[in-house]
């Protein structure tokens, strides 16, 4: 689906929740990437992820997605020459295409049509925000009612976040018109 087919406010969800610096970097951000490693060396916690839009598009298109370090050097390649040819329009595009969101699910109008049957340009404030608070693992979270209590509470907690979020960041102009 072309860019201008997703609403202005999934593209707002999208990138507050996946990568608040989408139109600011160039691939990679990486004042998270430094933030992850000292937490990581300093207080022990676990290695996460940080990968912005533009990595996990590379990854979701150019490569089998498998956890080693032929990937990782593969993807960066990848990254740089997205960011350089396809530009962020582009590759904001394809991610909404392509990206997993739920099991078996990829990209955001197959989402839009399963969980809510409707188009993704006709989804609401509401339904975008609940797809894209799941997106970190969209395997576990659905964005309708989850059975247990714990799973509600955390995509509404989350919800309200992006909703807070999304007056507080400066987005790219052209996610508003294309």
């Amino acid at each position: 689906m072309p860019l201008d087919h997703f609403s202005p406010v999934l593209k707002e969800a999208v990138i507050q929740t996946e990568d608040r610096l989408f139109g600011r970097h160039h691939g990679f951000d990486f004042g998270e990437i430094r933030k992850m490693w000292k937490e990581h060396q300093e207080e022990g916690a676990p290695i996460r992820g940080c990968s912005t839009i533009s990595q996990q598009t590379a990854k979701n298109v150019f490569t089998f997605g498998s956890p080693s370090i032929v990937r990782k050097v593969l993807e960066v390649g990848w990254t740089l020459l997205i960011e350089w040819i396809w530009g962020k329009q582009r590759i904001l595009e394809v991610y909404l295409n392509v990206v997993e969101t739920g099991k078996g699910l990829y990209g955001f109008e197959t989402a839009a049509q399963v969980y809510y049957g409707i188009p993704a340009s006709e989804l609401d404030v509401d339904q975008s925000l609940a797809i894209a608070s799941c997106l970190h693992n969209p395997t576990r979270y659905s964005p309708l009612d989850e059975p247990d209590e714990e799973t509600r509470s955390k995509i509404a907690q989350r919800k309200r976040w992006l909703e807070t979020a999304r007056a507080r960041n400066r987005f790219p102009s052209w996610i508003y018109h294309d």
